[in-house]
């Protein structure tokens, strides 16, 4: 009984992308059809079940003639990869010290990264163009890859599940003779692991999909990741369009799927009190 009343929200989720996965395989002219008079005000879209006429075209074009998404896609990886690697480095010991170590001023410094945390984009927009435009930052790759490595929801995610580190076992680590980064690297970060990975997880989600901050910090085209290359794709060319959204839906997807498990293993984590 619950399959089926959940049936309707399974469809919510699946109906648009398989309209993606469809219009990827979907020829130009029948798009035009189909989508044309809504993209252009002149009517509604239609839409089948399956293109009447399946063809590679969109996909084809793209590999093979279409070297700027090449270019975006790089530009992603180059943004992307950076940041989670920096993440790791420069969260996870913090994460620790939050959770694990104590010192004076450890409550403060955990609302602080807790208020960071909370506050959207557009709020610190500002601030982060004026510090990046006097470093002489700005339409760099850099101006995306270090607000991301010292985003703090990374921190809090990794907290949760370094709090799961039993105390016992690291006050027994300290009488052996092991110093606070041995203990972190022995015994903290194999237990935090799913802390970690799902906030790699969401980390990368997160940098793969932004859109606010290459739209405000990259102006020079060549510089910009898939998702402003998307948003300049001209509504003429449909195929493109809808091969180039499915492509740069795979890595979410596949990367989605790895971490899911990662994902509900930090939140069960971070429900334990060690």
């Amino acid at each position: 009984m619950k399959k089926f009343v959940l049936l309707p929200f399974t469809l919510l989720v699946w109906g648009p992308l398989w309209i993606l996965f469809t219009g990827a395989l979907t020829g130009e002219a029948e798009l035009q059809l189909t989508m044309g008079p809504a993209l252009t005000g002149q009517g509604q879209a239609m839409w089948t079940l399956l293109p009447s006429w399946p063809t590679l075209q969109g996909l084809l074009q793209l590999l093979l003639d279409t070297p700027e998404y090449f270019i975006a896609y790089w530009n992603t990886c180059a943004q992307v990869l950076p940041q989670m690697a920096g993440q790791v480095v420069v969260g996870a010991p913090a994460a620790w010290a939050l959770s694990r170590l104590e010192f004076r001023g450890r409550r403060g410094l955990r609302m602080l990264y807790l208020v960071l945390m909370l506050l959207p984009f557009q709020v610190t927009m500002v601030p982060s163009y004026l510090t990046l435009h006097s470093l002489g930052l700005l339409d760099t790759i850099w101006a995306i890859i270090l607000p991301g490595v010292f985003s703090t929801f990374p921190v809090f995610i990794m907290q949760r599940g370094f709090d799961a580190v039993p105390m016992p076992l690291l006050e027994a680590a300290a009488i052996d003779g092991s110093n606070p980064w041995q203990q972190f690297w022995r015994i903290g970060v194999p237990v935090g692991l799913p802390g970690i990975l799902a906030a790699l997880t969401i980390g990368f989600l997160d940098a793969w999909n932004a859109l606010e901050q290459p739209m405000i910090f990259l102006k020079t085209p060549v510089n910009w990741p898939l998702s402003m290359y998307l948003t300049n794709i001209t509504g003429n060319d449909l195929a493109l369009t809808m091969a180039a959204s499915l492509l740069m839906l795979l890595p979410a997807v596949l990367i989605f799927s790895f971490g899911q498990k990662y994902l509900e293993q930090g939140i069960l984590a971070g429900a334990v009190k060690g």
